[in-house]
């Protein structure tokens, strides 16, 4: 179980990148989108792109990015990127998936943000 603790640490570091996509010119079409498949965090658009976003929120920042998601969770993500595009419009987009690492450390946030992080096999 997620202590209210971390789930307001969390809330923070996907609020921080929600305001750095949207710097970036993207629009936030969605967050927390959840299906049969699980929970995408955030979904954005810029342009031709939709981002499938998943954020996460380390204390250590020398994770390595291969064991950020794992090839499971990301099946679940690229799964749920398709439900959401069968109901939305998104024939003539890309589909991008995007991953950012937000460490927190005490009272600062800071984000890194990996656009491709993964690609979908289909």
């Amino acid at each position: 179980m997620i202590s209210s603790n971390n789930k307001i640490v969390g809330q923070k570091g996907e609020d921080a990148i929600v305001l750095y996509l949207e710097k970036e010119g993207y629009i936030i079409l969605q967050r927390n989108y959840r299906n049969q498949f699980g929970e995408i965090d955030i979904i954005a658009q810029k342009k031709d792109v939709i981002a499938f976003i998943e954020v996460k929120l380390r204390k250590n920042s020398t994770v390595p990015l291969e064991n950020l998601i794992s090839w499971q969770k990301q099946q679940r993500i690229i799964k749920g990127a398709n439900i959401f595009s069968a109901t939305h419009n998104t024939e003539k987009k890309i589909l991008r998936f995007d991953v950012a690492l937000v460490m927190n450390n005490g009272d600062k946030i800071e984000h890194s943000y990996i656009e491709s992080a993964f690609l979908s096999n289909e």
